[in-house]
């Protein structure tokens, strides 16, 4: 057996090993949980739950959930280039200069159009009606 495939042998046996531990120590170490009808009650915020915990949410908390997230990616998208675009480095006109002055433009124009189409998105759901907290 070579030293390469005799160290991925000690490693996965130590994996298995930690994993074991980790998984029974636990176990062995902490007190016996006496369970009774108190302890296993729901708990709010120091009051006694009220009618049932399994109610269905409305779908406008999904709606607004998904909404933040697209224009949140938006920005993760859209700050990385902003940063290039304007740094004192030069950004994206120094990096145009090796490939040619157009690069400059097509970059431009594929963040304007990134930008529109999420104006788009956002339009749509205004239309709706995702932002109308009736």
């Amino acid at each position: 057996m070579a030293s390469g495939e005799l160290a991925i042998a000690v490693l996965f046996l130590w994996t298995i090993l930690v994993t074991a531990v980790l998984l029974t120590l636990p176990r062995l170490l902490t007190p016996r949980k006496i369970v009774t009808a108190e302890k296993v009650m729901p708990y709010e915020s120091g009051m006694d739950p009220v009618g049932d915990a399994r109610h269905r949410f409305d779908v406008r908390f999904h709606l607004v959930a998904i909404v933040f997230l697209i224009f949140d990616v938006e920005l993760v998208f859209l700050y990385p280039w902003a940063v290039a675009a304007w740094s004192d480095s030069g950004g994206i006109p120094a990096a145009a200069a090796a490939y040619g002055s157009g690069l400059v433009h097509v970059v431009f124009a594929e963040v304007i159009l990134f930008v529109v189409l999420l104006f788009a998105a956002f339009v749509y759901a205004w239309r709706r009606g995702v932002f109308d907290w009736r």
